[in-house]
């Protein structure tokens, strides 16, 4: 079910989008070389009891699950592009790393990530980040009273069509509010003026992702991460917006 959410509701989603802001912004500083992946999750997971909030993925069991997911924060490397499950690795020079995070704060969710590289990035790796981050803004933007979901799909799309990037559609943008994965699915790509009349108080997560050389994935033996098929690297970006009369509102923003 479509919900559409109040001025106040909004301004609730705003203090949860502003904690799960700051949970990303801890992780991402702490995330250097020789730092092992489990302590990013437990970093996560104390920001989570300091503030009083609920992890969205520890008791998180969806059909593409293999079982309840146990973290509290996904952390995706190299070519594990999505649902990256916290395992015992540390982090080498030059890895590329996603880290998408979820958290109900007062009842209320917001969903957000960002991708970063530890040490010595490569170039294409660097570019790879920034297309999601424009990706996600040309999406952000779409995300206007009078368009339509495929608006913003379309506008995602085309930044990637534009790289020569294949676009994955199994898993995109959804709608956030009292849970953290709701409807509407927003894809990645789709053709514009078509889906969901966009209306104020519409919230949703945009989230881009994008794989250097393929668009094939398949699950990794934990049951969760998500690989590329041809072990290319990806990128994730993500914010929960909210549809306004003024224009589109990032719920989850972060300080920088």
């Amino acid at each position: 079910m479509i919900e559409l959410r109040t001025p106040s509701e909004i301004a609730e989603l705003q203090l949860a989008g502003a904690f799960v802001g700051r949970v990303l912004e801890a992780t991402r500083d702490a995330a250097t070389v020789g730092m092992n992946i489990l302590e990013l999750d437990a970093l996560a997971h104390d920001m989570i009891r300091a503030e009083g909030a609920e992890s969205c993925y520890i008791d998180y069991h969806p059909s593409f699950g293999a079982s309840p997911f146990g973290k509290v924060i996904c952390i995706s490397v190299n070519d594990a592009v999505l649902h990256g499950l916290p395992h015992d690795y540390v982090l080498r020079d030059g890895d590329l790393v996603s880290l998408d995070f979820a958290a109900s704060v007062g009842g209320w969710v917001s969903d957000s990530a960002l991708s970063l590289v530890v040490g010595t990035p490569r170039d294409e790796d660097l570019r790879l980040i920034q297309l999601t981050e424009v990706a996600l803004a040309a999406g952000i933007e779409a995300a206007t009273v009078g368009n339509k979901i495929g608006d913003i799909s379309a506008a995602i799309g085309d930044i990637a069509h534009a790289a020569k990037i294949k676009v994955n559609t199994d898993f995109g943008g959804h709608g956030v509010g009292r849970v953290m994965h709701g409807d509407p699915h927003i894809p990645n790509d789709g053709r514009a003026h078509r889906g969901l009349p966009l209306r104020a108080g519409l919230v949703f997560a945009i989230e881009p992702w994008f794989m250097l050389g393929t668009d094939k994935i398949y699950t990794d033996d934990d049951g969760w991460t998500l690989r590329s098929r041809d072990g290319s690297r990806g990128a994730h970006s993500e914010h929960t917006i909210a549809v306004t009369d003024d224009g589109p509102l990032v719920l989850s923003a972060r300080a920088s």
